[in-house]
């Protein structure tokens, strides 16, 4: 059985629902033969459907991905909302300009294959998402690169976003856990203190971990792309939510 533990005991907001997606769906979705077999390879690691079962995801929810950079959960997502739903990919202009990712942004969404997927190409200073407006926001594996470079980023970061969510949207954090007092900039980690310490100071609340993407052969003392892992690290899965009020 998975664990799921409160970080915030007194905020913690149970979710009744077993399911909040149709897992055998969008499992037939990922699988299918339109989906690159360098994505699908990366699933086992990942565990797309089941992170996002764990985060809230529902269909027809409108859903965004922070830092998308080539789009691989934007995919993801895109199939999991469904025809309904609706998907912002948001890079930032800069970003695009970096390691190929316009081009593989473009590649990813030639001849219209994810029709509900909407671009946002812009800075969190100046998404221009309608405020309260999204249902579902995930970052993820990014979020270290932009706390370690500027706590203060991260955090107007983490502000824009609970200002696009609607009351009671949710907040997906998935990273790259590093050890307590290493140089975790160096080795593109970060604890889960930190994250948690974030959102609590960007006024998220009923934070909620699971250790589904645990991987206890990781030391946490090399990168993410150090070839020993095989791309599979110990990774930091959170959920979190906007208030109500």
């Amino acid at each position: 059985m998975k664990k799921m533990t409160s970080i915030f005991a007194a905020l913690m907001l149970l979710v009744t629902s077993a399911y909040a997606i149709d897992e055998a769906r969008l499992t037939a979705a990922l699988n299918g033969p339109d989906r690159a077999d360098e994505d699908k390879a990366r699933d086992a690691a990942r565990q797309p459907v089941e992170v996002l079962s764990f985060l809230g995801l529902e269909e027809g929810m409108t859903a965004m991905d922070i830092m998308a950079s080539g789009g691989w959960y934007t995919e993801v997502l895109s199939h999991a909302v469904g025809s309904e739903g609706t998907v912002l990919m948001q890079n930032s202009p800069r970003s695009l300009g970096m390691r190929n990712t316009e081009e593989a942004v473009q590649a990813r969404l030639a001849d219209n294959r994810l029709p509900n997927v909407q671009r946002v190409n812009a800075d969190m200073s100046d998404l221009g998402v309608e405020p309260n407006s999204v249902d579902f926001a995930l970052t993820a594996l990014n979020f270290h690169d932009l706390y370690n470079n500027s706590p203060e980023a991260a955090q107007a970061m983490l502000l824009a976003v609970k200002d696009a969510l609607k009351p009671g949207g949710i907040l997906g954090v998935i990273d790259h856990r590093g050890n307590e007092g290493a140089d975790n900039a160096a080795l593109h980690r970060i604890t889960q203190e930190e994250i948690e310490q974030a959102l609590f100071d960007a006024g998220y609340e009923s934070v909620a971990a699971s250790d589904l993407l645990e991987a206890e052969d990781d030391p946490r003392t090399t990168g993410p792309f150090d070839a020993s892992l095989g791309r599979n690290t110990d990774r930091i899965l959170l959920r979190a939510y906007k208030p109500e009020m």
